[in-house]
C-alpha cells in the first residue's frame, strides 16, 4: 500500500527576534503547537483507538523509521472502513486484522488512512489491525503539522512527538490510549519514553532495545533519543532527572534544581501525580520549544540555557496533571488542560515573584485571551487545534476563567476544587459541566451564570466609574456613592473596588450587575482615587489591552510569514497608542528582517522616545540600532549603541551580555535568505 503525497511544501515558521512577555506569550502558545502553522484538518474518525504495541527501529544516520503497530480500537459507529491519521512521510506496506487477513487501503489528502474492513464492525465493538511501515524522517518532509518538525530522526537527537503521527493514531488530544512501545537504536543514545521498564538490553545488529509500558490511558506516544550524558538530579529528588546532549550538560545542575521545585509545587498544589518520575529532555531548537506526556517534559536546548524560561518549563511540567491524567473529553472541553496548565504556570510565578509578578503576567494574557474572542470557549472545538485562535482561546482564555473562578470562589475553595479536579477525574476525560459541578461542590455556591458569561460567551467588560464624595458632619470622614458602568447587558460578576484615601486604602467587594451598579463607600479620609479591578482578578477591556491585542496578533502574523498583515497590526497599535514602544519595536524587528535598514532604525528611534513600557525595549533598541550600523559598517556608531545598552545595566533575556559581546566584535548577518 503506497502512500499518497502530498505536493503542497511546508513553510517554516519564523519567529522574530524579540523579547518580553508578549513574545514569552507566542512561545508558551507552542506547547502543544506552535501559534503559528495549522494543523492539516483531518476527516472525522469512526474509531476509537484504546491501545497500542509497538516495535520501532530507528537509524539516526540514515534518517529512517521502520516500524510494526498493533492498534486495537472500537468502532464509535457501525462502519466498514477505519481511518487514521499518519505521517505522509511514511510507506505502509501493509495492513492486517486480528486474524492475519491482508487489508487494503489508501491514503487520503490530509495525512490520513482509510483502511477497508474484512467485515463491517457494529458500534462498540473492538479488533485489532497491525501495520508495518517504514521512511525517512530529517524533518524537511511534509510534516502533519504545516511548517513545523514534529518527527525527525538524526544526530545528536531524534524525536517522535505525538503530534507527528508517526504511529497510526486518531483523536488528537481526546483519545486516550495505553501503549507498549519497543525502540531500537545503535549503543551511544539514551531513550526517553512514558513508562520505562529498565536498562535497555542488547539485541541483534549491534542495536540496543529500550522498553515502555504505560498501562493508564493516557496519551504516552512521545519518544526521544539523544546522544544524552548521565541524567542530572538533585540530591535527595531523584525522581526528577534532567537529560542533556554536550552543548548543554553545563545548565543541567540549575534545570534539575528548578524543574524539581516546580514539580514538588505542582504536586502539593494539585495533588499526587499518575507518577513520581519526570523526564526532562532536551530538545533540538529546530522543533516545539516544548512537548509533553507522561512522565516526559521535554524543553528546547536554547530555552533550556535561558534562565528566564522557568515559566515555559513549569507550563510543561503543570501538563503532567492537566493532560497527561485530566483530559478533554472534546476539543470544545479543550481550554480545561490548556487553560489550567497555563494557569498552572503563574501559580508558580505568585509563589517565587510575588502578587506583583502575577498581576503583570495576568495582564499579558488578557491580550492573547481577547485576541481572538469571537466564538465561545465551549465551540473551540471547530477550530484547527493548532490554529492562534485554538491556541490563544483555550490556554490564555482558559487561563483566565481560571484565574476569574479563584476570585469568585476564593483561594481555599479554588484550592479544593482543583485537588478535587484531579481526584475524581484523573486518568480520565472531564468537559465543561464537570468544571462547573465540582467547583459548586466545594465552594458551596450556584456558578452557572459565571460559566455561562465567560464559557458560552464572548467580549469583555469596558469599565466605567462616575461617583461624588459628601463630607459627613460631625467629623464622621466621607461618604462616596458611585455608579460602575459597563457594556455588557448580561454581565454578573463581583468587582474589587479600591479606595485610596488621605489616610489609609479601604477595598469593597461590588456585585456588578447589567450594566449600571450602584455603590456606596463610607471612609474616614477624603478619597483621592478608586480604581476599579485594580488586582486583575477580571478579564476586561482597556486602552492599553487593545495596544497589547494587536501586537500579540501581528508577532503571530510574523510568525505566518505574514509581514504585510502584522505590520497592519503593529499600526492599529499605535493608531491606539502613538507613543507605544512596544509597537514601534515590533514595527523595527520587522523591518530589519526584512532587511530594510534606514525604516528600521526610525522605528526603533521612536521606541527610545516611546513610553518604555515594557522598559526592555530601550536596551534591545540601542542593540538593534548597534546590529544595523555594524551592517552599513558604521562600526564607531554601533559602539557607542552597544554602550549604552550596557549602561541600562538592564539584563532583560541576556540583553547586556549580548551588547558586551558585540563590543569585543562587529555583529554579522547571517548569510541566509
Amino acid at each position: 500500500m503506497t502512500p499518497m503525497k502530498l505536493s503542497s511544501s511546508t513553510t517554516r515558521a519564523l519567529f522574530p527576534r524579540g523579547f518580553g512577555s508578549l513574545r514569552t506569550k507566542v512561545l508558551i502558545l507552542s506547547l502543544l503547537g506552535l501559534a503559528c502553522p495549522r494543523l492539516f484538518a483531518a476527516e472525522r474518525s469512526n474509531i476509537n483507538i484504546t491501545g497500542y504495541v509497538i516495535d520501532a527501529q530507528l537509524d539516526p544516520a540514515a534518517h529512517t523509521l521502520k516500524a510494526t503497530a498493533r492498534v486495537t480500537f472500537t468502532a464509535t459507529d457501525t462502519t466498514s472502513t477505519a481511518v487514521f491519521e499518519l505521517h505522509n512521510a511514511l510507506k505502509v506496506d501493509s495492513v492486517v486484522d486480528a486474524q492475519n487477513h491482508p487489508l487494503s487501503g489508501e491514503r487520503g489528502a490530509n495525512a490520513t488512512i482509510s483502511v477497508a474492513l474484512a467485515s463491517p464492525m457494529s458500534k462498540g465493538a473492538s479488533t485489532t489491525c497491525t501495520f508495518v511501515y517504514e521512511g525517512t524522517l530529517s524533518g524537511d518532509e511534509e510534516s502533519p503539522v504545516e511548517g513545523l518538525k514534529v518527527a525527525s530522526i538524526g544526530d545528536p537527537i531524534s524525536y517522535l512527538l505525538y503530534a507527528g503521527r508517526w504511529f497510526p493514531m486518531t483523536g488528537y488530544l481526546t483519545d486516550r490510549f495505553t501503549a507498549e512501545i519497543h525502540v531500537q537504536i545503535p549503543a551511544g543514545y539514551r531513550v526517553a519514553g512514558s513508562g520505562s521498564t529498565g536498562a535497555p538490553r542488547e539485541v541483534a545488529g549491534g542495536l540496543q532495545q529500550y522498553n515502555f509500558n504505560w498501562t493508564k490511558p493516557s496519551f504516552p506516544g512521545t519518544i526521544i533519543a539523544g546522544k544524552f550524558n548521565e541524567p542530572v538530579a538533585v540530591a535527595g529528588s531523584p525522581n526528577v532527572r534532567v537529560y542533556l546532549t554536550n552543548a548543554h550538560k553545563q545548565s543541567g545542575a540549575e534545570f534539575a534544581q528548578t524543574a524539581t521545585k516546580e514539580f514538588d509545587f505542582f504536586s502539593e498544589t494539585f495533588g499526587d501525580p499518575a507518577t513520581r518520575l519526570l523526564n526532562v529532555v532536551e530538545l533540538p531548537d529546530d522543533t516545539l520549544p516544548a512537548s509533553w506526556a507522561p512522565e516526559i517534559a521535554a524543553i528546547a536546548g536554547a530555552r533550556i540555557a535561558d534562565r528566564n524560561n522557568y515559566r515555559l518549563l513549569a507550563n510543561t511540567i503543570a501538563h503532567q496533571w492537566w493532560g497527561c491524567m485530566v483530559s478533554p473529553a472534546t476539543l470544545n472541553d479543550a481550554w480545561i488542560t490548556n487553560g489550567m496548565s497555563r494557569y498552572g504556570e503563574l501559580m508558580y510565578v505568585e509563589k517565587v515573584a510575588g502578587q506583583t509578578a502575577l498581576q503583570a503576567a495576568v495582564t499579558d494574557i488578557s491580550a492573547g485571551a481577547l485576541a481572538y474572542d469571537t466564538i465561545p470557549l465551549t465551540s473551540a472545538g471547530r477550530l484547527d487545534p493548532f490554529s492562534p485562535q485554538f491556541q490563544s482561546m483555550t490556554l490564555e482564555k482558559g487561563a483566565m476563567v481560571f484565574h476569574m473562578l479563584r476570585w469568585e470562589i476564593g483561594d481555599d475553595n479554588f484550592q479544593k476544587t482543583l485537588r478535587a479536579i484531579i481526584t475524581q477525574y484523573g486518568n480520565k476525560p472531564m468537559r465543561t459541566r464537570d468544571v462547573e459541578k465540582v467547583a459548586e461542590e466545594q465552594s458551596q455556591q450556584q456558578l452557572t451564570a459565571f460559566f455561562a458569561q465567560w464559557l458560552d460567551g464572548t467580549g469583555a467588560p469596558q469599565f466605567a466609574d462616575k461617583y461624588t464624595v459628601y463630607r459627613l458632619g460631625n467629623n464622621k470622614g466621607f461618604r462616596t456613592i458611585g455608579e460602575i458602568g459597563q457594556d455588557l447587558d448580561l454581565f454578573n460578576m463581583p468587582v474589587e473596588l479600591r479606595i485610596e484615601t488621605e489616610g489609609k486604602t479601604e477595598d469593597k467587594r461590588v456585585d456588578v450587575v447589567g450594566t449600571e451598579s450602584e455603590y456606596v463607600v463610607d471612609t474616614f479620609g477624603r478619597p483621592r482615587h478608586i480604581a476599579i479591578d485594580p488586582e486583575n482578578w477580571v478579564l476586561k477591556n482597556t486602552s492599553d489591552l487593545q495596544v497589547r491585542v494587536s501586537i500579540l496578533r501581528g508577532q503571530q502574523l510574523v510568525a505566518q510569514g505574514d509581514f504585510p498583515g502584522a505590520l497592519a497590526e503593529y499600526q492599529k497599535a499605535l493608531t491606539a497608542n502613538a507613543n507605544s514602544s512596544l509597537a514601534n519595536y515590533r514595527i523595527g524587528e520587522l523591518l530589519f528582517t526584512q532587511r530594510n535598514y534606514q525604516a528600521a532604525a526610525n522605528a526603533y528611534r521612536d521606541a527610545l522616545r516611546g513610553d518604555d513600557e515594557p522598559k526592555w525595549t530601550e536596551v534591545w533598541s540601542h542593540i538593534a540600532l548597534g546590529k544595523i550600523f555594524d551592517v552599513t559598517g558604521q562600526r564607531d556608531r554601533a559602539v557607542n549603541e552597544y554602550r549604552q545598552a550596557v549602561q541600562t545595566n538592564d539584563n532583560t533575556q541576556g540583553a547586556v551580555n549580548e551588547a558586551r559581546k558585540y563590543l569585543e566584535g562587529p555583529y554579522k548577518r547571517p548569510d541566509t535568505d
